[in-house]
């Protein structure tokens, strides 16, 4: 199970932090990965990190905004700087057990509920 926290209103040039933790069975060091979507489009890639932590991916339209990162066994954080007004999306984490980078929304084999980030102008 994954828990997801840290959403909120936030106004643009802001920042957050959301957080995503793993519950239960958790031996292995997952990939985790953080998608998002917004009203009336399809889920979309934003970052993943490798079980290690040692690898990360991040979607260019991000870039040099969002930075992923892992804490304690199974937890991921998102640090989101210079938030825009569409980066307004319900933004979920995900996982995979095989520890295989989740770049797509195939990848994963588990999902958290989702947090809503909106970004005033």
């Amino acid at each position: 199970q994954l828990q997801a926290s840290g959403g909120g209103v936030v106004q643009a040039g802001g920042s957050l932090r959301l957080s995503c933790a793993a519950s239960g069975h958790t031996n292995n060091d997952y990939a985790m990965a953080w998608f998002r979507q917004a009203p009336g489009e399809e889920r979309k890639f934003v970052a993943a990190i490798s079980g290690s932590g040692g690898i990360t991916n991040v979607a260019d339209s991000v870039k040099g905004r969002f930075t992923i990162s892992r804490g304690a066994k199974n937890t991921v954080y998102l640090q989101m700087n210079s938030l825009k007004p569409e980066d307004t999306a319900v933004y979920y984490c995900a996982a995979n057990r095989r520890r295989i980078q989740v770049l797509d929304t195939t990848l994963a084999d588990s999902w958290g509920q989702g947090t809503l980030v909106t970004v005033s102008s």
